[in-house]
């Protein structure tokens, strides 16, 4: 299995059947779609210091995630998907460690995410990857169902 992580236009249709993907298992854990759920807008990875990644395995994507500026010393981690049929590799990691080295590269001081209360490997992830438990940040502040990290680089 040849495994790729390179920049993609969010915008390509690839990267959208990733999106919708992600929208349509999210709304299937949850009864309230969290608040961060929905469309994409591929302008959060299109401005400087911002990347969409796109994972293929032997040329087929099967995963995605996305590293948005927050502010000059602050990114946010958004989007990471690998299709369920793909789970248990180790490419979320993958990507994860990607989008950290993109951050570093930015130079961005921490990176925050935030993933949802109905999805424990996710949870499990970013601790085990040196993420730690922060209060919710905007738009979440009033989401019980969401869990806020970041890190500092």
């Amino acid at each position: 299995m040849m495994i790729t992580i390179e920049p993609e236009d969010p915008r390509a249709p690839e990267a959208q059947e990733l999106l919708s993907r992600f929208i349509e298992e999210v709304r299937r854990r949850y009864d309230e779609p969290p608040a961060d759920v929905g469309y994409f807008d591929p302008q959060l990875a299109s401005v400087p210091k911002s990347v969409f990644l796109l994972v293929r395995s032997d040329g087929k994507p099967i995963g995605c995630g996305a590293l948005v500026p927050m502010g000059e010393e602050l990114a946010e981690i958004k989007r990471m998907f690998v299709v369920p049929e793909e789970r248990g590799h180790g490419i979320a990691k993958k990507i994860l460690e990607a989008l950290e080295r993109f951050a570093r590269d930015f130079g961005y001081e921490a990176i925050r995410l935030e993933t949802g209360v109905k999805q424990p490997e996710s949870i499990a992830l970013y601790a085990k990857s040196g993420f730690y438990r922060v209060l919710n940040f905007a738009p979440f502040e009033d989401d019980v169902t969401a869990v806020c990290f970041e890190k500092r680089l």
